[in-house]
């Protein structure tokens, strides 16, 4: 289904914030943001994989529809994507990382996209290494110049989009998300000016 928005403005005239859908984040003052733009009812289960990607101390973004009804009823393509609060987080940071919901195609792997690809390289890598399947795509490739993820001061970041399947296993295993969250995080630091910290462990 397409998009019924064009852009926020429009969502926002019709759609009550609070009510329809709310916006969570949190500026910690880090060159990199991470951000779910499709939370909530649109892509389930993102924003909460943003948010614990972001831990205690990564700048975090993210906007949830509230109620249930068609994908498109909320999502606005990333490319339109132009909610006030997200461009002034994310275009003051060195680079982001986005987290996106895609449909199963019977694998688990994440779908790297994105303009900073020394990035989104590592962090596939990263993912690699902790026994997650990641490859580049064509499919949803993430490097439109006003795609969200890419309006960093640097005009780049990261897209990553992950399967239904992938995405329940990461909400229902607590252990399992720490994995992919902390393979994540292993792969930022060379590319920012902030030290991240562990994630507490439990």
């Amino acid at each position: 289904m397409a998009d019924r928005y064009q852009n926020f403005n429009d969502l926002a005239l019709e759609q009550k914030v609070d009510m329809d859908y709310r916006i969570k984040s949190e500026d910690r003052g880090t060159t990199v943001v991470i951000l779910a733009p499709h939370g909530g009812s649109i892509e389930p289960e993102t924003s909460e994989i943003a948010i614990a990607i972001a831990g205690a101390d990564l700048s975090f973004y993210t906007f949830e529809a509230l109620r249930t009804g068609a994908h498109g009823d909320f999502h606005i393509t990333s490319h339109r994507f132009d909610e006030p609060v997200a461009i002034d987080l994310v275009g003051r940071a060195v680079t982001s990382v986005a987290i996106h919901g895609r449909k199963d195609d019977g694998s688990d792997t994440v779908w790297l996209g994105g303009r900073d690809t020394d990035l989104r390289d590592a962090i596939g890598a990263s993912l690699n290494v902790a026994s997650f399947e990641a490859e580049l795509n064509i499919t949803l490739p993430g490097i439109h110049e006003t795609n969200i993820c890419n309006r960093t001061r640097t005009g780049k970041g990261v897209q990553l989009e992950l399967p239904r399947s992938l995405r329940r296993k990461l909400a229902n295993d607590d252990a399992l998300l720490k994995s992919f969250c902390t393979a994540i995080r292993t792969a930022i630091p060379p590319f920012i000016s902030d030290k991240l910290t562990p994630l507490n462990k439990g």
